[in-house]
């Protein structure tokens, strides 16, 4: 490919960009929010040129690597600072690109209050820079660069405005729940050098065949550690509703381009480790199923409209990693999702934030209903990513999820049949949290009051309705939000016509023989959409048709464990903080008491026998006489005693 050597310039543009709105500092803070949207978009702008260049050579050459220099020389290990540019990274580069640049243009109309508006658009150019370093890596120690820069920018983002307790709270939270899976990570690299003798894809990858099954697997089980921290996927999820204390567009940001793809892609690009370790194919499958129904059990309960879609985030990412899970017959179509979740799951955060904007920052949907009319662009656009996420036809969802259920079926004995169901009541679960979320914000009556209506000043009605003057938002948040809306309609037929997308991802996934499911896939698709149905139904009847209550009613034991994110948190103390915690002290503990308490005890008695000693020397001649005259007495003895016992 002609335009290889233009891959560094990917990461190096926005990371110029956010060095430059750092170090200027408030010069800036007037045109700096400009030159964060310049460079991510000149980010997309390249990513375009090398993929069209890519598109426009033979499949088997669409594989390479640029060496920018020589990193790490000692011994047999030598790690280059490489970009390897392949269908899988540039798929993931032009999504990041794209999503992320229109999510910057979003945020200059978001954040145009905001005083430190040039510092958060240094740690979205920042972010950008992380995930592209993250998937254009050609190894995984310099992957690993990228993904500490994409925990980092997180930290930065989530606890952007950290002069509210909460939102420094949750920034920590996610940064010290990703470093559980780092761990993960670096132990996988450790195995990977003991094992094959370096780090980067090439041998790594090209070798993982002939390792022993289970270090393969051990590597598997690790690099899953790693991907459950970054994709909020059981039992590390518990940052991710937490993560919605940020900023709307950083939610688009982590939740639809870069932080929780990140471990998808890390699982696909491992893919010959994973094959090679079929029990750890199987943990990543059950681990994406249990997560997928997780996520969708907590989004029935949640009345915070973007934790509502961080649960969606959370399900969705689980239908990627069982897909992952089930081996070659699934990568694609886990990144098949991934493309198309990222553009429907951004525009629905980027709706959400056009109805705060409307709402005074209010998120509780309880206190929305009736915005249809007074925000016709915000909602016609969350309405589509709506119906692409439940997957009707033809919006894009349809094609990329559907597959993924269908593969969820192929397979023998037990697995076909446990993981195809789940897939399947996971689709109609989301059809019913989406639809409640859809319907409690733009349809019913309105639960809030104007002024005009009878409102009793700014502090609310009467009855504790707030008063509220909701209005469409500026052309700058509208404007990206059409344009993600196009791509939740149209982008999965486009990538699904003559699986095009699929024969794309070949040169990197491998092409995977077809297997028939268990079931017709016919009926496959009748089931899909007859559940998408009732769940849409249910919560139509539920939430269009019947008052919405403004405070939440009483309810059963399990939509009370829903509403407090199945008490994962007391889980995490339970299981974790709090034995942490007894180990920590218990060790402090004898660390004083033993430890410091014996060598302490040893130097105080030298030093007591150094006081005894120091005693003895009195200037006495006649003392040290006698002294010298004893201890040759105990020598005389010592020898007698001995020679006696010699002859004896």
């Amino acid at each position: 490919m002609q335009t290889l050597s233009l891959a560094p310039w990917l990461v190096a543009t926005p990371l110029i960009g956010a060095a430059l709105l750092l170090l200027v500092g408030r010069r800036s803070d007037r045109w700096g929010h400009w030159l964060g949207v310049l460079a991510s978009t000149a980010t997309f702008v390249i990513g375009l040129v090398i993929l069209l260049d890519m598109l426009a050579a033979d499949p088997d050459q669409r594989v390479g690597v640029h060496t920018v220099a020589s990193w790490i020389d000692v011994g047999p290990l030598q790690v280059d600072v490489g970009f390897q540019v392949d269908p899988l990274s540039m798929t993931f580069v032009m999504l990041i690109t794209l999503v992320g640049s229109l999510i910057h243009l979003y945020s200059v109309a978001y954040m145009s209050h905001d005083r430190d508006r040039r510092r958060f658009f240094a740690y979205l150019n920042l972010f950008v820079a992380a995930m592209l370093l993250l998937v254009l890596a050609d190894s995984y120690l310099l992957l690993f660069v990228g993904w500490e820069g994409v925990g980092l920018a997180s930290f930065l983002l989530i606890g952007f405005w950290d002069h509210h307790l909460p939102n420094a709270v949750a920034g920590k939270k996610a940064f010290v729940m990703n470093r559980v899976g780092d761990m993960g990570l670096i132990a996988a690299m450790m195995l990977m050098l003991a094992t094959f003798g370096g780090v980067d894809f090439s041998t790594v990858l090209g070798s993982a065949g002939a390792a022993d099954q289970g270090t393969t697997t051990a590597i598997g089980l690790l690099l899953l550690l790693a991907a459950c921290g970054k994709s909020a996927q059981l039992p590390l999820q518990a940052w991710l509703g937490d993560a919605m204390a940020g900023p709307t567009p950083v939610s688009a940001l982590i939740h639809a381009a870069t932080m929780v793809t990140a471990g998808v892609y890390l699982l696909v690009r491992s893919g010959p480790v994973l094959e090679a370790a079929p029990d750890a194919q199987l943990v990543i499958a059950v681990v994406g199923a249990l997560t997928l129904l997780f996520g969708a059990v907590v989004g029935c309960a949640k009345d915070d409209i973007k934790k509502a879609l961080a649960a969606s985030t959370m399900s969705q990412i689980g239908y990627m990693m069982l897909a992952a899970g089930l081996g070659p017959v699934g990568y694609a179509f886990a990144i098949f999702h991934l493309v198309t979740h990222g553009f429907f799951k951004a525009g629905l955060f980027l709706g959400a934030g056009s109805v705060m904007h409307a709402m005074d920052d209010d998120v509780n949907m309880r206190r929305f209903g009736g915005l249809a009319r007074l925000l016709p662009v915000t909602a016609i656009t969350m309405g589509l990513g709506w119906l692409a996420i439940l997957g009707v036809p033809p919006f894009s969802g349809f094609y990329s999820k559907d597959k993924i259920i269908e593969a969820a079926f192929v397979g023998e004995g037990w697995r076909p049949w446990v993981f195809g169901t789940v897939a399947l009541l996971g689709a109609g679960i989301t059809a019913y949290y989406m639809s409640r979320l859809f319907f409690m914000t733009f349809m019913g009556r309105r639960r809030w009051v104007t002024e005009l209506a009878g409102g009793a000043g700014r502090e609310g009605g009467s009855d504790g309705t707030p008063v509220r003057h909701p209005h469409e938002s500026p052309w700058l948040m509208t404007l990206p939000m059409i344009v993600l809306a196009v791509g939740s309609v149209g982008l999965g037929f486009a990538l699904n016509a003559g699986e095009r997308f699929v024969h794309f991802l070949e040169p990197v996934t491998g092409h995977a023989e077809h297997h028939d499911p268990v079931l017709p896939i016919w009926l496959i698709i009748t089931l899909t959409l007859t559940l998408v149905a009732a769940g849409l139904a249910l919560a139509f009847v539920q939430y269009a048709m019947r008052p919405v209550p403004t405070t939440p009613p009483p309810a059963p034991a399990v939509v009370r464990a829903a509403r407090v994110d199945l008490h994962q948190d007391d889980v995490n103390e339970a299981v974790v903080m709090l034995p942490g915690k007894v180990l920590t002290r218990s060790l402090v503990f004898a660390d004083r008491t033993a430890v410091d308490a014996g060598w302490l005890g040893l130097a105080g008695g030298v030093g007591r026998f150094g006081t005894w000693l120091r005693g003895l020397q009195s200037g006495y001649v006649r003392q040290y006489a006698a002294m010298t005259l004893g201890g040759l007495g105990v020598i005389v003895l010592v020898i007698w005693l001995f020679s006696g016992q010699g002859a004896s």
